[in-house]
């Protein structure tokens, strides 16, 4: 199946108009040397192996920022199949759109040397075109996002198709979805006036905000947050409606995962729900993980009199 994938190219896009006029994309972390040989199937692999790297040339940064670097890097290099299709800003609200053509390609000295081959389409996208779960994907501050959720909207803007609902088969409930979505996007616009939002911070580099959909393998976390102290990693899950025992199962593995690959050796790690009710076995599940919290949303919708 063809993936969609917003892609920055180089900090700001200041090398947006340069892979335009040279039909590529590509990805620059301070890592020089030609990684063709060095290309395991599984970016967890990869980032095993190339964090210690980048963490040696770039000491004063978190592994959070690491692994960003080297996920980005591996999904540039690997991780995009020829066919997938990309969206990268221009820097000035437009989004012009690509399909990956070419293997992997290292070229030294030039910008953005870890590269690949793409075919700019015709199209481009306006930003304010985009519908408000499209725009807040496609702004995400982490440097690669996986937006395929949304390639109806895409392919529709595209003009390439028209379906009337969601045919993405990883998304079962296409009302569901969206009500999730629009959840998340309120949470986090509104983030610093919630109770966790005066004990944690979502988490940010540079001052861009790549705690959202923060992607990790087995899937993205909705939320990742640090404590205003620096020594708690907080993972967040929403869940419209009422929460199944599932979500601590799932909430489980990104706190695994944050554990071994981003947390540092002085970090721990909790996690926390966020759903409109639970029920008895949530309750039960609980209660013997301390380290995740469940917290209730509420909706409060009125008609005033004009």
């Amino acid at each position: 199946m063809k993936r969609f994938y917003r892609l920055m190219l180089g900090k700001g896009s200041v090398y947006a108009e340069y892979c335009f006029s040279e039909s590529i994309v590509g990805a620059d972390i301070g890592i020089e040397e030609d990684l063709t040989v060095h290309l395991p199937e599984e970016w967890r692999e990869f980032n095993r192996a190339y964090i210690p790297v980048y963490l040696k040339d770039h000491p004063e940064a978190s592994r959070v920022a690491a692994g960003l670097a080297c996920g980005l890097l591996w999904t540039v290099a690997k991780g995009l199949r020829k066919g997938d299709i990309v969206l990268c800003p221009n820097g000035s609200g437009l989004y012009h759109v690509g399909e990956i053509t070419g293997e992997y390609q290292y070229r030294p000295g030039q910008p953005l040397p870890h590269r690949r081959a793409v075919q700019w389409l015709p199209q481009i996208i306006e930003r304010t075109a985009m519908s408000d779960e499209l725009r807040g994907s496609t702004g995400s501050g982490a440097p690669i996002a996986e937006i395929t959720r949304h390639r109806s909207e895409i392919e529709r803007v595209l003009g390439t198709v028209s379906p009337l609902v969601s045919t993405d088969p990883d998304i079962e409930d296409p009302v569901a979805f969206a009500l999730e979505k629009h959840l998340e996007d309120f949470l986090v616009k509104n983030w610093v006036l919630t109770d966790l939002g005066k004990q944690y911070d979502i988490y940010t580099i540079d001052n861009e905000m790549v705690g959202q959909q923060y992607q990790t393998d087995t899937g993205p976390i909705d939320i990742l947050a640090i404590s205003k102290d620096r020594i708690r990693l907080l993972v967040v899950e929403l869940k419209k409606g009422r929460a199944s025992d599932a979500v601590v199962g799932q909430v489980l593995r990104y706190m695994g995962f944050v554990q071994e690959e981003l947390a540092e050796a002085e970090q721990s790690v909790v996690g926390a729900i966020i759903a409109l009710e639970d029920d008895q076995r949530v309750r039960r599940a609980l209660a013997i993980v301390p380290s995740i919290t469940f917290y209730r949303y509420r909706i409060d919708f009125k008609l005033l009199h004009a």
